[in-house]
Parts: structure tokens; C-alpha cells; sequence
């Protein structure tokens, strides 16, 4: 193998990609394998070059001129520029008069159009033998789960399509007159830029690429936006028959009138403004989310903790002011069905709203598809001020009312089976589930890079599934014991608890992990750690928690999953299809993130699958 010539933290110069300029560069390291350095410019960009186009800074003159941006055949104001016309460069007698106008002046609107014109945050680059290409990434992976480092440089301005070829011939960070050659792309619009005496032609590439859509494509969200409603209540109805076996299917069903009460939807609205109230109080720190298409970060109020803590002292009081919990549970369907109707005006709303934003507002996995944006999202972060829709409906009313429905459930339980304390079963559903919903509200700022808030958009998957879905199928497991008491022994507690402890250190932990290392990577304590390298200056964890398998934390979800099920014992199938649906998921959910990091990563994501084999549980799968 040969040996590396540039050592780490030399500084050289460094080819440009597309161009035949080189800048001051530093190395940054040297993959042995691929025989690329990651070196890192003067502007902070980092890419990935062969060592041909690296050369010492000895092997080049020293320049009267400071400057380290522009060949000496470039400096507009040289006198020694070479008497010849380059082919580019228009006729003496065809340049437009400038004599009205003083020369400091010219040079520097000229100046300011070329920054303008070079405020392209690019992506870095590994340079191949057949010409450079350029990946654009929608969104971080997972969730996102994916142990890498953001760089201030990776976003790019003007988004480029993932299937579309170009000849880079004009890249470089000189804005030249000649058209820069574009081949296989759909569409492009031509935007004129005029910054003093000068033009200058740049253009918008804003490629119409055939997305995979994802969940069966147009029929398989059409299904899915009609089938889960349906699906929920069918859940809901056996659960209260009073042997909820399969061959009960389907349970008699009640008529409409009967489901809609205005009462309980006026106390469902009731709630999510309340939620809505305590989002906006101006308690918790304000955090930037990850950088957006157009380099902007969005700021979060983190509170979510205090909305849990305020909304329990008020159900506490309800206590005092003889509020009956009770009627929470006898119109457990009715509350259902009115937080459903909710969540479809809602998802009416935020599609046609969508209708009117800017394309770079729009969500990476819209596709332009009517039905498959509404069900997928159209619009990525929907703000009403500074009001975030989607950030608030991800943890506000559904999780924090999935506990107080539990809570419900424990006081009906007491009271249809005359009960003076909880039994033991309900107790550990409980106190799995609310240990579960503040370790979440605690972690907050975790949310910020989970593929819910930096990829999907806000249409009715995340509507429903945050309104509907999470409070009623997550406190399913409650509601079944309400109806099908299971009496727990304490040596049959006493394991299920350790198991719930088990799923819980890895889920924290390996969460833990990886928070910690995007925050610092230089941190003392996170030294012991392996990564592997990519092109787009982020590292890839192969070592602790997720050296072990590549999704750690939804083998720890999925084991608290099962924990949260087996107080109900082994009588019926039913309270363990949250396991079976949440199994389901992960394993899509995990399916997403691998193709976008195969995609993003190329060759690095290769060599981290054969360093990390298994995705979620060890030795299976």
C-alpha cells in the first residue's frame, strides 16, 4: 500500500473540483483505503481529493499580489494581464463605457455581484476518474437516529436532483460568463442578476426528479388514510367485548349518532388549546433546529417539561373540584372519534396552506401528488408566527394526554371492579408509560433531529399519529385491564420490571451516546469511540452502544414495548398488538433510514454496514 505524502494538519493547495485553480488548503486526515484526503479551505467548505490534486506550497511562486482566490491571468487589476482574448472574453470594442463611472466603484460592485452570485453553500465533494457528482440529501436519516456530525457547510442553496448529470466545467469560484452545461434536467429557470455596471447570468437548477414514494406509493397512502381510522375503533370495540378473541371479529358495531357528541369535542378542542397556551409561555430555553435547505436554523421553545408538570397539578385540582375522570373513559370513542375529525381538518388546513409556500418550504418527501401530499405532508415546518405546528403536535397533546388517559383508565379500573388500590398490573403499565413519556419530554431537544421534524412533512400521517394514534393505541394496554383484570404475581413483576429496565438503559443510553457525540466529538470522555469518515464531513459511530447493532435504541424501544404488554398476561392476543404494530414500524421506519444514508453516504455507509452488520436485534436482523 502506498505510502501518504501530505501528513494531518499540513497546510497545502488544493485543486478546486471542475477547475484548474488551487487554494490554501489543510489536511484534515487520509482514508488509506480510498487514498483521498478530507482537506478543509480557507471558507470552512471540507472535501475529499486525490493526492494528484494536492500539491505543496512550494510548488508554487510567490505572487507580488496578497491575493489567493484569483490566477494571475484574473486579477482585474494587473497590468500584466496577457495581451491574447481567451475565447470567453468579449471583443475591447464591445465592452460597455465605463468612463461616467469612478474605477474603485466598478471593482467594487463587481465585488459584491460575485459574492452574491457565490452564495452556494456546497456540498462536499469526492472527486472521481470519470468527472465529480453531487448528491443532494433531503433530510438528516434517521432519527434521526444516525450518529453523525452536521457541518456548517453541508446545505446547499440551490438544491440539485439526485438523478441529474451535469458537466461541472464551470465550477469554480470565479463566476464565469459562459453557460454552465447542464445535461438531464428536467427543468430550470434563468434568474438575471444585476449588481452595478455588470450582468451576470446565474442559474436556478430546480430539477423535477421521479421520487420513490414511499408506504405503496398513491394507493398505499390512499389505503392507509381510510383503513387506520377504521382499523383504530375496530380495536377499540373489541377490547370492550367481554371475550376479546379474534374469532369475535368483527364486534357489533355501534351507529355513527352514537359515537359524535359536540360535548366531548368541545372538550377535546378545549384540551389542545390548553396545550396550545402552555407552548407559548415564554418558560424554557430557546434552541436552533438543523440548518434548513437555505442555510436558516429555526428556533424551538423547549417546555414540554413544564406543559407536563402544569398539566398535572390541573389534574390534580380536578380532584378537588369533584371533576368526573370517569366520563373520560364511558366516551372513551366518542373522544376518539372527535380527535379524528380533528386531526383531518387539521391535515385539510395544513394541505391547502401548503399550496402556498415557498418551494423551499416545502418538504424533501412531497412529490406533487395530491393524495400522497396530504397523507405524507406537503409542507416541512408550518408556522403560524412563530408557532410551530408540527414541533407542537409531536409531543404536546398526544403524549402528555396518552398519560392522563392512563390515569383514567387506573381510576376505572378501581371503580367498575370495586377496588380500594390499583392492582399490580395497572400500576406497572402506568408507571412504565409515564416513565416513558418524561424521559421523552426531558430529551426534548432530541426531537429536533428525528426524521419527523427534519425530512416528513405535516399532513395527516403525523396528524393522525400524534392526535389519535399515540393517545389511544398507546394506552391500549390500560385500557384492556379496565375490563380484563390480570392478577401479577410479584416474581412475574418483579422480572417484567427488570426487563423494562433492560429496554430503558439501552434506549437512554445509546440515545445519550449519540447526542453527546454530535454536540462535541472532542469530548474527552467520548475519546474511546471508533468512526468512520465520510464525504460530507460528518463521522459514523462503529463502537459503543452503536458499534453493537445499528439502531440500539429501537432495540431498547421495542424491549420496554414488550414489558409494557405482559402485565396483561397471556389470555388474549389483543393487548400485545401495540408489539406486534411497533415491531412493524421500527423495521419500515429503519428500512427509510438505511436508503437515505446509502444514498448520502455511498461508499462509507458500505464500509459502516460491514463494520456494524446487524440493524436491529443482534445476531438476527
Amino acid at each position: 500500500m502506498p505510502s501518504r505524502k501530505f501528513a494531518d494538519g499540513e497546510v497545502v493547495r488544493g485543486r478546486w473540483p471542475g477547475s484548474s485553480l488551487y487554494y490554501e488548503v489543510e489536511v484534515l486526515s487520509h482514508d488509506s483505503s480510498s487514498q483521498l484526503y478530507s482537506v478543509k479551505y480557507k471558507d470552512g467548505t471540507e472535501l475529499e481529493l486525490k493526492e494528484s490534486d494536492i500539491k505543496p506550497l512550494t510548488s508554487f511562486r510567490q505572487r507580488k499580489s496578497g491575493s489567493t482566490s484569483s490566477s494571475p491571468s484574473r486579477r482585474r487589476g494587473s497590468r500584466s494581464r496577457s495581451r491574447s482574448r481567451s475565447p470567453g472574453r468579449p471583443l475591447k470594442g464591445s465592452r460597455p463605457s465605463v468612463s461616467a463611472l469612478h474605477q474603485a466603484d466598478i471593482k467594487e460592485a463587481k465585488k459584491e455581484a460575485r459574492k452574491e452570485m457565490l452564495e452556494v453553500k456546497l456540498t462536499p465533494l469526492v472527486l472521481k476518474p470519470f468527472g465529480n457528482s453531487i448528491n443532494r440529501y433531503n433530510g438528516e436519516p434517521e432519527h434521526i437516529e444516525r450518529n453523525d456530525i452536521p457541518h456548517k457547510n453541508t446545505q446547499e442553496k440551490f438544491p440539485l436532483s439526485q438523478e441529474s448529470s451535469y458537466i461541472p466545467t464551470q465550477y469554480s469560484l470565479h463566476p464565469r460568463r459562459e453557460e454552465v452545461k447542464l445535461k438531464e434536467i428536467d427543468s430550470k429557470e434563468e434568474k438575471i442578476v444585476t449588481k452595478g455596471p455588470t450582468a451576470l447570468r446565474t442559474f436556478e437548477v430546480t430539477a423535477t426528479q421521479q421520487k420513490d414514494l414511499e408506504f405503496g406509493g398513491v394507493p398505499g397512502v390512499f389505503l392507509i388514510t381510510l383503513g387506520l381510522p377504521a382499523f383504530l375503533f375496530l380495536l377499540l370495540l373489541m377490547c370492550k367485548q367481554e371475550e376479546p378473541s379474534l374469532l369475535n371479529f368483527p364486534p357489533p358495531l355501534p351507529a355513527l349518532y352514537d359515537l359524535w357528541e359536540t360535548r366531548v369535542f368541545g372538550a377535546y378542542l378545549l384540551w389542545f388549546f390548553l396545550q396550545a397556551l402552555f407552548y407559548l409561555l415564554p418558560i424554557g430555553k430557546v434552541v436552533e433546529g438543523t440548518p434548513l435547505t437555505d442555510g436558516r436554523r429555526l428556533k424551538y421553545r423547549l417546555n414540554g417539561f413544564y406543559a407536563f408538570i402544569l398539566t398535572s397539578v390541573l389534574v390534580g385540582a380536578s380532584f378537588f373540584w369533584d371533576v368526573e375522570l370517569y366520563y373520560v373513559y364511558s366516551h372513551f370513542l366518542q373522544c376518539a372519534l372527535a380527535a379524528t375529525v380533528f386531526s383531518v381538518v387539521l391535515s385539510v388546513y395544513l394541505y391547502a396552506r401548503a399550496l402556498k409556500a415557498p418551494r423551499d418550504e416545502l418538504s424533501p418527501a412531497s412529490s406533487g401528488n395530491a393524495v400522497y401530499d396530504f397523507f405524507i405532508g406537503r409542507e416541512l415546518n408550518p408556522r403560524i408566527g412563530t408557532f410551530d405546528l408540527k414541533y407542537f403536535c409531536e409531543l404536546r397533546p398526544g403524549l402528555i394526554g396518552w398519560v392522563v388517559i392512563n390515569l383514567v383508565m387506573l381510576l376505572a379500573e378501581m371503580k367498575l371492579q370495586h377496588r380500594t388500590v390499583p392492582s399490580l398490573a395497572m400500576i406497572l403499565v402506568n408507571s412504565f408509560q409515564l416513565l416513558y413519556v418524561v424521559d421523552a419530554l426531558w430529551n426534548e431537544e432530541a426531537l429536533l433531529t428525528t426524521m419527523d421534524i427534519i425530512h416528513d412533512g405535516f399532513g395527516f400521517m403525523l396528524a393522525f399519529g400524534d392526535l389519535v394514534w399515540v393517545p389511544f393505541i398507546y394506552s391500549f394496554q390500560a385500557f384492556y385491564l379496565v375490563s380484563h383484570p390480570n392478577e401479577l404475581s410479584w416474581p412475574m413483576a418483579s422480572l417484567i420490571i427488570a426487563l423494562k429496565l433492560c429496554g430503558f438503559v439501552i434506549f437512554r443510553c445509546a440515545n445519550s451516546q449519540k447526542n453527546a457525540f454530535r454536540k462535541n466529538p472532542t469530548d474527552p470522555k467520548l475519546a474511546h469511540l471508533k468512526t468512520i469518515h465520510t464525504s460530507t464531513g460528518k463521522n459514523l459511530l462503529v463502537s459503543g452502544w452503536w458499534g453493537f447493532v445499528r439502531h440500539p435504541n429501537y432495540l431498547g424501544d421495542l424491549i420496554m414495548a414488550l414489558a409494557w404488554s405482559l402485565p396483561c398476561g397471556f389470555n388474549h392476543i389483543l393487548p400485545y398488538f401495540y408489539v406486534i404494530y411497533f415491531t412493524i414500524l421500527l423495521v419500515h421506519r429503519e428500512a427509510r433510514d438505511e436508503r437515505h444514508c446509502r444514498k448520502r453516504y455511498g461508499l462509507a455507509w458500505e464500509r459502516y454496514c460491514q463494520r456494524v452488520p446487524y440493524r436491529i436485534f443482534p445476531y438476527i436482523y
